[in-house]
C-alpha cells in the first residue's frame, strides 16, 4: 500500500469515526497524523510512517511526566537515568508496547507505541484495535510513574 493510499485510509477512518485529527509536518515520515482524543482514555495519539520503513504503520501516544518528576529526573547521574530508563522499558515490555524516553518542547516523555507491519492486515479494524491498545498502554504507564517514581 502506498504513503499516499495508506494515510487517505488513515483520514477517511478518522473520519468516519468521528475523531478530530491534524495533519504534522514530518521530515522523518512519509505521512504523521495526530489524533486530539482517541481511545477509551482520549489521549493525543500518533499515527504515522516512517520514511526508511515504507508500509510500517507506527500508532502512539507520549506520557508527558510531571514537572517534579522531570526535576528529579534532570538530576539523576548517567548511571541513575539509565536504570530509570531501563526500569520503564522493562514495564512498557510487559505491556508488549515499544517504548522511548524522549525530550519534546523542554519535557520529558515516555513514547508507547504499537507498530503496525504487516499490509494486508493493516485495516480499520486493526488501527482502531491497535489504537484502544495505546490508550491503555499510555494509561497503565502514567500509573506506573505515578506510583514508582
Amino acid at each position: 500500500m502506498s504513503a499516499s493510499r495508506m494515510r487517505d485510509n488513515i483520514e477517511r477512518w478518522m473520519v468516519h469515526e468521528g475523531l478530530s485529527f491534524e495533519n504534522v509536518k514530518s521530515t522523518e515520515n512519509s505521512f504523521h497524523v495526530l489524533i486530539k482524543h482517541a481511545g477509551q482514555y482520549g489521549v493525543p495519539t500518533d499515527i504515522f510512517e516512517p520514511k526508511a520503513q515504507p508500509g510500517i504503520l507506527v500508532i502512539g501516544a507520549k506520557v508527558v511526566m510531571k514537572n517534579n518528576h522531570i526535576s528529579r529526573y534532570l538530576g539523576f547521574s548517567e548511571e541513575e537515568k539509565k536504570k530509570f530508563e531501563q526500569k520503564v522499558l522493562d514495564f512498557c515490555n510487559s505491556l508488549q508496547a515499544i517504548s522511548k524516553v524522549i525530550t519534546e518542547d523542554g519535557k520529558q516523555k515516555i513514547g508507547v507505541y504499537v507498530v503496525l507491519d504487516d499490509k494486508e492486515n493493516i485495516n480499520q479494524q486493526t488501527v482502531f484495535d491497535a489504537i484502544e491498545r495505546v490508550s491503555e498502554m499510555h494509561e497503565k504507564t502514567s500509573r506506573f510513574l505515578l506510583k514508582t517514581f
